[in-house]
């Protein structure tokens, strides 16, 4: 399954993740410190939790920290698809009313990352463009940078759930 879409002209991340709000970070497998070269981030037992969208073998978490795999493209997604972000985003919203130290990663932290941290602080009670707004006030003006992602967020993962589903089932029909 690919699992990334192409480069969009945008910069790597400077940091290896971010604070969005007191408990949720954001993050990806690999980072570019000002004036470096890319580098694999590695997590260890920095975190309570960390959710991933991505995963790279060696890239931790550190044994005994809690790790929720939940592999997405970075691409239009199915309902299936669609449920898990849901899912991720709830766990997510969970651990940090619980004062758990979260982080949410990706590949680079921007897009697969962002939409489940965003869901997860709409979950917490934000409006979608505020929780667009912290995502990229938090990690990166880059972050959420699909489209699509931000049309989901916008939409409601709900309803993004069942207009999917019925753009499937047309296509099955023809």
């Amino acid at each position: 399954m690919r699992t990334r879409q192409k480069e969009r002209g945008t910069p790597g991340p400077s940091e290896p993740w971010n604070e969005v709000v007191p408990g949720l970070w954001m993050g990806g497998h690999y980072c570019t410190p000002p004036g470096g070269e890319l580098e694999p981030v590695v997590v260890g037992r920095q975190f309570d939790l960390v959710v991933s969208l991505f995963t790279l073998p060696g890239h931790g978490p550190a044994a005994g920290v809690e790790h929720v795999v939940r592999e997405v493209p970075d691409a239009p997604l199915s309902p299936g698809q669609l449920l898990a972000v849901q899912e991720a985003a709830g766990l997510t919203a969970s651990a940090v009313r619980r004062g758990r130290r979260t982080l949410v990663r990706c590949h680079s932290g921007y897009n697969r990352s962002g939409l489940v941290a965003a869901q997860a602080l709409v979950h917490l009670g934000h409006e979608p463009a505020g929780a667009v707004r912290l995502v990229r006030e938090g990690r990166s003006p880059w972050a959420l940078n699909n489209p699509v992602f931000v049309d989901y967020l916008n939409t409601g993962l709900d309803v993004a759930i069942l207009l999917t589903g019925l753009s499937d089932a047309d296509r099955s029909a023809d």
